[in-house]
C-alpha cells in the first residue's frame, strides 16, 4: 500500500497549477507517495475534450525541469480516469446527471453503497437520485462518490486482430 509522502504536494501543485493553465489543462491533483520502488510524483490532467497522451508527454516536459528541488524518483502525468472521484464543485459540474456509486463510512438503513443519479453537491452534502427518491447525503457520511463507468457497450463489439494491427504468426 502506498504511503502518502509528507512536503512537496504543494509545491509541486503550484509548478503544476501554473503549467496546466498554460496549456488549458485542468490540474485535478498532485500525490507524492511512497511506494515500495520509490518515490511517485503523480499529476492527474484533464481538459474538456478529454487529456491525451500527447497532452500528458507535453506538460511532463515542461514540468520536470522545474521540479529539481523536490526530492522524488519516479514522476507520472496521466488522466484522473472516468471513475474518479467527485470532490469538488468543478467534478460535480461535469457530473451533473450522470449514474454514481456512493459509499459511507457507516451503514445508513443498513446500507453503506448506493446507487442513481447524481443531482449535485452543496455545502449540505450529495444529492442522489435513487430508485427510493432524492436521497441528501452529509459530506462527513461520504467516503467516495464515483461515476458508473459503463463497460457493457464493449461487450457487443467484436475487436479482430487486424483492427489492432495484430497478426498471428
Amino acid at each position: 500500500m502506498a504511503k502518502k509522502r509528507a512536503g512537496g504536494e504543494e509545491a509541486a501543485g503550484l509548478i503544476g497549477e501554473k503549467i496546466a493553465n498554460n496549456f488549458g489543462y485542468d490540474l485535478v491533483g498532485v500525490t507524492m507517495d511512497k511506494e515500495p520502488a520509490g518515490v511517485y510524483l503523480r499529476f492527474f490532467l484533464d481538459k474538456p475534450e478529454g487529456i491525451s497522451l500527447s497532452d500528458c508527454e507535453r506538460f511532463h516536459r515542461e514540468v520536470q525541469p522545474q521540479l529539481d528541488a523536490l526530492d522524488y524518483d519516479f514522476l507520472e502525468v496521466c488522466s484522473p480516469g472516468l471513475d474518479r472521484p467527485i470532490k469538488t464543485d468543478r467534478d460535480a459540474k461535469r457530473a451533473l446527471g450522470e449514474m454514481v456509486e456512493l459509499r459511507l463510512y457507516k451503514t445508513c438503513d443498513g446500507r453503506k453503497a448506493y446507487t442513481g443519479i447524481f443531482r449535485g453537491l452543496s455545502d449540505a452534502g450529495y444529492l442522489i437520485e435513487t430508485d427510493a427518491g432524492e436521497i441528501l447525503f452529509p459530506r462527513k457520511d461520504v467516503a467516495v462518490v464515483r461515476r458508473v463507468v459503463d463497460m457493457s457497450i464493449l461487450e457487443d463489439e467484436t475487436i479482430t486482430e487486424q483492427e489492432v494491427g495484430y497478426e498471428q504468426p
